[in-house]
């Protein structure tokens, strides 16, 4: 899995910062990392130079293999919160959306393929 990280003008993307995102990336999808090719996350501060409450932004998007890409957002009042609530939220959706996918496969009622066909 693949983590990509991208600040905007008003975040450091220093290496410490990196390394702390990923390790908290890498550690809220550890269950699917099998699934997951990539994981983009974008980083911002929405009021630049002003503090405030919830100014810190976290998007994360996630490319599940073979599946469109999901998204999630997390506002907080600061980066490392900002960006725990979008991997917390992130894992619950993969979670859910893979959980989706095999329960379908699991009731799947078309007979299985037997014969030159099965090969």
């Amino acid at each position: 899995m693949q983590i990509q990280i991208n600040t905007d003008h008003n975040i450091e993307g220093r290496k410490a910062l990196v390394t702390y995102v990923s390790d908290v990336v890498a550690n809220a999808l550890t269950l699917f990392t099998g699934d997951i090719t990539r994981v983009e996350v974008h980083l911002s501060d929405e009021n630049g130079n002003n503090s405030g409450p919830n100014d810190s932004r976290c998007m994360m998007e996630a490319r599940l293999e073979g599946r469109q890409p999901i998204a999630v957002t997390h506002q907080a009042s600061s980066v490392e919160d900002a960006v725990g609530g979008a991997s917390d939220k992130l894992a619950r959706l993969i979670e859910s959306t893979l959980g989706r996918h095999r329960e379908k496969q699991a009731h799947r009622t078309d007979p299985p393929l037997s014969g030159p066909e099965a090969w």
